[in-house]
Order: C-alpha cells, then structure tokens, then sequence
C-alpha cells in the first residue's frame, strides 16, 4: 500500500514536471506577444527586461497532475478528497486570478490585501483552522474564534513572505521546494497520502520552474520569473499544508513533542522570520509597510556574496534550521522554547551580516 502511494506522488511529480517543461514555450510566446516582461531598475538585481509570467502555470500543472494520478490510482479508498481540499481549490484559485491579472494589468497593493484576505477566510469557514498549539506560550486547545483569526492572519503572513522573498533567481522557488520535500515526508508519516500527492505535484511544476529561473539564458530567451501568479500561489498553498498538518484532527494526530505545531514555522521560518523583521524596520523609520528596500535577508547577503552564493546560504540556512529544530524535537524541547531560539539565532544570523557590511564599508572608506 504505501508503495502504490509513493509511486503515486512520483507519478505526479513527474506529470508536472514534464507538464511544466512542454508548457512553457507556450508562455514565452505569450510574454512576447502582450509584452509581458519585468523590467530591471529600482531595487531590481537583474539587468535585463524578463518574462514574468513563469508562475501562471503552477496551478494548473498542480491541477492536471492530481487529476491524472487520481484517474490512473488503481481504486484503493487510501486517498480521499476531503471538503477543505476542494475549498482550497476555490480559494487558491482566487489568489492566483489576482496574482495573474497583476501580473498582466496591475493591480494595486491595497485591492489585492482585500483580495488576500477573503482568500484566507475561505480556510477557516471550511473548518480548517488552527485548533491547537500544542503548548506554544503555555497554550494547547484554544477558542475558535482565536484558531481562525490566527490562520487567517498566518495565511497572509505566508503569502507575502514568500511573494517578498521572491527577489532573487531561484529562492522563492528553491525554499519551496525543500519546504514541500519536508511536507511530503510529514504527511507520509501520518499516512495522508492525499497531501503527500499534492506536495509533490506541486514540487515538480515548481521544480521545472527552478531550472528555467535559474539556469535559463537571456540571450536565448529561456529565462523567466515566477511573478505575482506564482508568488501568491506558493504561499497560499505553503500556508494551507502548514495549517493542515498542525491541525488536531482525526488526520493529523497530536504530537507530544510539540512537532505538530514547531513543523510549520521551522519550514516557513526563513521567509516569516525575514518579512516580520523587515515591517518592523520599516515601522520604526516611520514607512509604509509597503515601502520598498532592501533590507531583506537576500539584499543584505548580496553586499557580501554573488547572487548564487546568497541563494545557497539561504537554502543552506534552511537545512540547519531544520536539523537543529529536529534535534531539539528528539530532546522533547517545548514549542515555545523552540520557537524564542530560532528568533534568537535567526536575529544573530542578521545581526552578523550586518556587522561584516558595517566592517566591509569602513576598510572601503
């Protein structure tokens, strides 16, 4: 049985995958034809117009390759469709409608919150909230109205983190990636196949995406961005399968070493971390949250390193975060004393960058 499912969510990574792969052509004539490009400037580090409508195809590959691998299942009743499944479907494909028409026209930053919002408010009214925090701050079962004002505000949280990290090639792209790898194999232990399937459909069409981003040539016009359609739609649906697996219910099962609820923020922890640290900054200054700069964590390792080295210091950091989180599960830490580490090593981590820059600028001077 768990063989059949694990061929199952191959079958599905590689569907995408290829789907991904043969599709794209299609949407670099498209880029060219509307004229579809992001252009460089501003606190843009690529210096060359590109097509930015990479990530329009996210959802549907996700999509297709569900559809088939549920077709070609061979009739055993493991994997079923639960309702906030399908509420997921109309809730993300609302906020990759929004993402792609701001990809195409524009939208403005005020109308598409709105959009985000009604979005994340669709999880909580199909009963998909959070219920439990399994001991963060001394807290385990908690109100409803609490779980659903936490995961509405924790999906908007996930859904501009990711959109906001998305400034190099291959980061937004490659933390989702190892965020879904983690994903399948949490919910394989649990035994919901349904959302190991669907983690790895949705590694393989942002896999293929990965290659063209990062590898693609300008001169040959194989390279392409993600853009707001596949920003959004990562982090709506980081955010749905976090919430899913730290949901106490009869498919995810309460951990006793707070893993249930430490799992979700280890593995969104670098882009969360990032955006609560640049909105405070840019508070404190007396700016609007959406007061662009660059003081995200990937701005600041580019004064240091190539763009290359700072996407494989990032993912690398996301490695370590991981096994030390891991490690401290072993010891059965509690989630509140997980969660204040983490803070503090991710702040050490900023606070170090910043002192190298600050050594860097002084010998220059």
């Amino acid at each position: 049985m768990v063989w059949s499912d694990m061929l199952l969510a191959g079958f599905c990574f590689l569907v995408s995958f290829l789907f991904t792969v043969v599709a794209m052509p299609g949407v670099f004539s498209a880029c060219r034809k509307w004229n579809l490009y992001d252009l460089p400037g501003g606190r843009k580090v690529h210096q060359n117009a590109i097509p930015r409508l990479g990530g329009a195809l996210f959802l549907p590959a996700l999509l297709l390759a569900v559809a088939v691998g549920l077709i070609a299942y061979d009739g055993q009743t493991v994997l079923v469709v639960h309702p906030s499944s399908l509420l997921l479907a109309c809730g993300a494909l609302l906020i990759y409608l929004v993402g792609l028409v701001d990809d195409t026209i524009g939208v403005s930053a005020r109308h598409k919150f709105l959009f985000q919002i009604v979005a994340s408010a669709v999880l909580p009214f199909c009963n998909l909230y959070f219920n439990d925090l399994y001991g963060l701050f001394g807290l385990h079962d908690i109100p409803m109205w609490l779980g659903y004002f936490l995961t509405v505000f924790w999906v908007l949280l996930v859904v501009n983190a990711v959109n906001l990290i998305d400034g190099i090639d291959g980061l937004a792209s490659g933390l989702v990636i190892l965020s879904l790898i983690v994903f399948s194999v949490l919910f394989s232990q649990i035994h919901a196949w349904l959302y190991v399937v669907a983690s790895c459909a949705l590694m393989g069409t942002v896999a293929a995406f990965f290659l063209f981003n990062l590898w693609g040539r300008v001169d040959k016009g194989t390279k392409i961005f993600m853009g707001d359609s596949g920003s959004l739609i990562l982090g709506y649906a980081m955010a749905y399968l976090s919430i899913k697996y730290a949901m106490n219910n009869d498919m995810v099962l309460p951990d006793t070493r707070s893993g249930n609820i430490v799992w979700p923020f280890t593995i969104l922890l670098i882009p969360v971390f990032d955006l609560v640290r640049v909105a405070f900054g840019r508070i404190l200054k007396g700016r609007s949250f959406f007061h662009a700069d660059k003081t995200h964590l990937h701005h600041k390792l580019m004064n240091l390193m190539t763009m290359r080295q700072t996407l494989c210091a990032i993912l690398g950091l996301f490695v370590v975060f991981c096994l030390i989180n891991t490690f401290l599960l072993s010891i059965a830490l509690n989630a509140t004393f997980i969660l204040l580490l983490d803070i503090l090593l991710f702040t050490a981590f900023i606070e170090a960058i910043n002192l190298i820059i600050r050594h860097k600028k002084k010998h220059k001077l």
